[in-house]
């Protein structure tokens, strides 16, 4: 009875009967099936009460990656990456082009980049196992070295190494957003659709802002890990004024900082929205700075007094 109890667990979670990997292993086996794999994915993406249903998919043609996404609710709204260029299709918009190695909204980028940048500022725990879409996935913890940012955790599929979910948390392990597979295909070429957009001719890539009259605002304290990705100067829609615009990541958070010449109506000084997204608004001079992300309101409210013109 026992051996037959054994025989049992090893189908259903293959990788019991072989040596445990370190948690490292399992993320840096599913950045690269991330980039290797042809496969097509049903996902669900959840943030508090909003629901939003979404289908990627991925395969290599002429050893380039190609990637689609397509939004199922709402407007028709799709995504298309050939190589490192990133083409937005939305209802009644013209399509437009930006320069990208991976779609936004479905993973992290850094799921399928080099994992090791993350160690300054996650540690990486072997969590449990268990069935998701139907597939036995490896759990991986990514804990805070400090607290200016939330915690992650992935679930990793035991067979093809592919992510099958992905929560944020809080401090207190409250669920701020989560993203988790239904279905997951792996397939043995690259799909008609990824061959088509592979020869279809995309919008070229949209021209930088300019920044002639930007001015040179820089950081004297940041999170360990969190570095400047973006830098742009233009109008606000819908208003004359001009502002600031940096962007910050660490590969897992994200924080989008605007500074605007201090105004007569003065912005919250603190916002949470019930999906995380936490904002702080902070002057600086006389300048209003305006900071933006999921993670704690202190590290934004930090963020935003650090700043200084050069």
């Amino acid at each position: 009875m026992r051996l037959i109890l054994l025989a049992l667990l090893a189908l259903v979670f293959p990788a019991m009967a072989q040596e445990d990997m370190a948690a490292k292993v399992w993320l840096d086996k599913m950045s690269q099936a991330l980039k290797e794999k042809e496969f097509k994915a049903s996902i669900i993406q959840l943030q508090a009460d909003h629901i939003r249903p979404l289908v990627y998919l991925h395969g290599k043609v002429n050893n380039q990656e190609v990637a689609f996404l397509e939004y199922l609710n709402g407007p028709p709204k799709n995504a298309v990456r050939v190589g490192n260029r990133v083409t937005f299709i939305e209802h009644d918009e013209p399509a437009y082009s930006i320069v990208s190695d991976h779609i936004q909204g479905v993973w992290p980028a850094a799921f399928s980049a080099n994992m090791a940048d993350l160690e300054i500022g996650y540690q990486f725990v072997l969590g449990g196992r268990s069935r998701i879409a139907g597939r036995p996935g490896q759990m991986i913890r990514l804990l805070p070295n400090d607290e200016f940012r939330y915690g992650f955790q992935v679930w990793i599929d035991m067979e093809t190494y592919l992510p099958l979910r992905y929560d944020m948390l809080t401090q207190d392990k409250q669920l701020l957003e989560q993203i988790m597979v239904i279905e997951l295909i792996e397939l043995s070429e690259p799909p008609a659709i990824l061959l088509e957009a592979y020869k279809q001719e995309w919008p070229a890539v949209i021209d930088q802002a300019e920044r002639q009259d930007g001015q040179n605002w820089q950081f004297s304290w940041l999170p360990a890990g969190f570095i400047v990705v973006v830098r742009d100067h233009h109008r606000l829609i819908g208003s004359h004024e001009t502002v600031e615009y940096i962007a910050l990541t660490d590969g897992l958070a994200n924080i989008s900082v605007y500074v605007a010449r201090a105004g007569t109506s003065k912005l919250p000084e603190e916002l949470i929205t019930r999906n995380g997204l936490s904002l702080v608004s902070e002057t600086v001079g006389n300048a209003e700075v305006v900071a933006v992300g999921k993670v704690p309101t202190e590290t934004l409210a930090r963020i935003a007094k650090s700043l200084t013109l050069k």
